[in-house]
Parts: structure tokens; C-alpha cells; sequence
């Protein structure tokens, strides 16, 4: 995954620093394969500003992606690697065996013609989707499932995996993106590699424009604001505004906001790091 430099021709190009595609074997998606994405904008249905910050950004179409990986003992050979919109990660196209397409988020290191499948029994190569009791322990994985059957949840964005650390009962020992360290099913699913387009984070976008056609309106900070509109807005001058807050009051650094009566803290066994 290399990122391409521009030439500073204009001011936009100067800093700008994306994605080469040169990963990207297909510019036109499978049609069977594609839904209408409708886009609120950040309106209600009597057409109101209910959202800040959103809106514009360009006509996509949604891409359905296979994270249930349920077509088992079925091999499928890869077609195509192509750009989603909807996603940081690349998709790949496979063709099973039966006939039958699918997307799946595409793992690094994926190649067209190489087959991949999922089940139980089968070797823990890259873009195989396995049970986590048959997943040796240390292999990095990503599109893990919380729930069995449920489809992959955790470990979908580019660049991002999780590590199998141990097996304790019924549960599987994970490593999250995170840096938490939680017990999960090993019923649950998940895919071997880490997920595509591993450069991601360092892309720059250059230029205001590249987040308004991604939907992103332009985002007010709450010390320039007056104090009507925030807590930290007034003051005379450039005011520092108190203490980090968000405009409902909630403060932004140290407060933790996760319920204590919450459900999955037996299954935490580390949480992340600061």
C-alpha cells in the first residue's frame, strides 16, 4: 500500500498525501452486489438541521459485504480488489465454487487468484475465516464476531487486527485494536490477517474541499463560540474556556462516561490504555 506525493502546484497539493490504488485491480463494483446508500445529510424528515457538521459529500452506493462468512466447506477464488467508499479497507470479490459472489473485506497481503474459505478444518491462512478454537494461538486476526452467527463487529477499519492470546474454557483470549484484553466465545468467527490499506492513517487530505465531498461540514470549536452556545465560548479576547467540555456539559478529559452496571465488564480482562 503505497501513498502517493504531490507537487506543490497549488496550496491544496502542497501537504496533500493519499492513497496510490495501486492495490485496486477493478474500478466498477458487481452490480448484484450494490444497494442504494440514501444520505440524510444531517436533516430530520421535516428537512431540520437536527445534526451539526454533516452533510453534502458525494453520491455513493452501498457495497454488501459478507462479514457472516457462513458459506462453509465452499472454496471461493479471488476476483477482483476494489476501492469502497463506504469503508477505510479495501473489498475483494470472490467467486465460490456454486456460482455464488460475495464481497469481503479484503486482508493485507490478499491477491487475486488466491482462494480462500471458511469453516472448521481448514488451514489458518490469510483471508480464511475460522472458529476461534481452531485458531492457533498468536495469529493475528481481524473481522472478529461478539456473538456467534452474529457477524463480524470488531477489527473491520484499515490497518487494524487483534491477536488470539490464549483459550480459557469456552472462551478465546484476545488482544483487542484497542490495546483491551477481553474473553470472547470460541464459537464466534473471525478471518486471519490484518485488514487492508495499512497506510490509512497517515493519509493527509490537503485541502477543505476533500472532507466536504466525504459529507464533513466545516466544525466550529467551543472557545470561539459565545457562552449561550457552549461552555467553554465567551470571555474577552482569545479566553481558553475552562476546563475541556463538550456542549452538553460532559467533560472531554478524564471523565469516564461507560455505565458501571455494564453487562460485558466480566468478559474485560484488561482495559485499554490511556
Amino acid at each position: 500500500m503505497a501513498l502517493k506525493k504531490f507537487k506543490p502546484t497549488t496550496p491544496g497539493q502542497r501537504f496533500k498525501l493519499i492513497s496510490a490504488f495501486d492495490d485496486i485491480t477493478a474500478s466498477t463494483p458487481e452490480k448484484s452486489l450494490v444497494a442504494p446508500a440514501k444520505n440524510s445529510g444531517g436533516r430530520n424528515s421535516s428537512g431540520k438541521m437536527t445534526i451539526r457538521n454533516v452533510g453534502g459529500g458525494h453520491k455513493q452506493k452501498y457495497r454488501i459485504i459478507d462479514f457472516k462468512r457462513d458459506k462453509e466447506g465452499i472454496p471461493a477464488v479471488v476476483k477482483t480488489i476494489e476501492y469502497d467508499p463506504n469503508r477505510t479497507a479495501r473489498i475483494a470479490l470472490v467467486f465460490y465454487a456454486d456460482g455464488e459472489k460475495r464481497y469481503i473485506v479484503a486482508p493485507n497481503g490478499l491477491k487475486v487468484g488466491q482462494e480462500v474459505s471458511a469453516g472448521k478444518g481448514i488451514a489458518p491462512n490469510v483471508g480464511n475465516a475460522l472458529y476461534l478454537s481452531e485458531i492457533p494461538f498468536g495469529t493475528i486476526i481481524h473481522n472478529v464476531e461478539l456473538r456467534p452467527g452474529q457477524g463480524a463487529k470488531m477489527a473491520r477499519s484499515a490497518g487494524s487486527y487483534a491477536q488470539l492470546m490464549s483459550r480459557d474454557g469456552k472462551y478465546a483470549i484476545l488482544k483487542m485494536p484497542s490495546g483491551e484484553t477481553r474473553m470472547i466465545l470460541q464459537a464466534c468467527k473471525a478471518t486471519i490477517g490484518m485488514v487492508s490499506n495499512v497506510d490509512h492513517n497517515l493519509e493527509k487530505s490537503g485541502k477543505a474541499g476533500r472532507s466536504r465531498w466525504l459529507g464533513r461540514r466545516p466544525r466550529v470549536r467551543g472557545v470561539v463560540m459565545n457562552p449561550v452556545d457552549h461552555p467553554m465560548g465567551g470571555g474577552e479576547g482569545r479566553a481558553t474556556g475552562g476546563h475541556p467540555r463538550s456542549r452538553n456539559g460532559i467533560p472531554a478529559k478524564g471523565f469516564k462516561t461507560r455505565s458501571k452496571k455494564n453487562a460485558s465488564d466480566k468478559y474485560i480482562i484488561e482495559r485499554r490504555k490511556k
